[in-house]
């Protein structure tokens, strides 16, 4: 009797230890099918990875094209600083083929915009960036001070700022002895400043001689572009991230 007993108790405990084990494994499965799903949520979330940009704009950093960054831009609706330095990405490959690399150079919006950290640390990027200019050089930096994007235009040798902004009556205060162009074309409504940011900056670069001052100043009337130019840019931008899609 007493060893049908003793017996009786070990199976018992094993059948407990074997259902523990088994619950341990279920957890653990738990887990990494938790784990597994959201490492499948975030990199179904990247389109694109722009790692290496420091040709572009004199330093690398990370850089994703999110399905938020595509829906937005298809749909002309506000954009980021990503959309932008994506298209500047495509830019300087039109100024590459052309020989022009020397002529322009890009500052990240990313990393320079109000929101990208303090004033400090923002201007060093700035001065950072200028410091490599080559002769007469001009430097585009796209800006964002707070939903509303303006395009600076650099001629560091000249110790001249341009402003483009192309909202209607939106003119930048000259406290510096900056030189401003308020005559470039005007945007229809209160959406598509980051659009027309990026259209200037292929307008500029079009022209070898980069007198984009005579240019924009033969805009008398403040016209919009017409869609077909903005559609221009558009189709461009989606290009360009299509190339590059994994």
């Amino acid at each position: 009797m007493g060893e049908k007993k003793d017996e009786g108790k070990k199976e018992e405990k094993k059948e407990k230890k074997d259902e523990g084990k088994k619950e341990d494994t279920n957890d653990e499965e738990k887990k990494e099918e938790k784990q597994d799903e959201e490492k499948h949520d975030e990199e179904g979330n990247e389109v694109v990875d722009y790692s290496n940009v420091e040709e572009v704009f004199g330093a690398d950093r990370g850089t994703f094209v999110l399905h938020e960054d595509i829906t937005q831009f298809a749909g002309m609706e506000e954009i980021g600083a990503t959309v932008v330095a994506v298209y500047m990405r495509c830019l300087y490959d039109l100024l590459r083929e052309a020989n022009m690399c020397s002529m322009v150079g890009f500052i990240d919006p990313a990393q320079v915009s109000a929101n990208a950290g303090s004033l400090t640390d923002r201007s060093r990027i700035v001065a950072s960036r200028l410091q490599k200019t080559d002769g007469e050089q001009i430097f585009m930096m796209p800006y964002n001070p707070g939903r509303h994007w303006v395009l600076l235009i650099v001629r560091a040798k000249r110790e001249t700022v341009y402003f483009l902004d192309p909202l209607p009556g939106n003119h930048v205060v000259d406290e510096e002895d900056k030189n401003i162009v308020n005559s470039t074309p005007k945007q229809p409504s209160s959406v598509e400043c980051g659009y027309y940011v990026m259209r200037f900056m292929r307008d500029i670069i079009m022209d070898p001689s980069l007198e984009f001052e005579k240019k924009f100043a033969k805009v008398k009337d403040q016209a919009p572009y017409p869609q077909a130019a903005i559609d221009e840019v558009w189709k461009e931008w989606a290009e360009f991230v299509c190339l590059h899609m994994d």
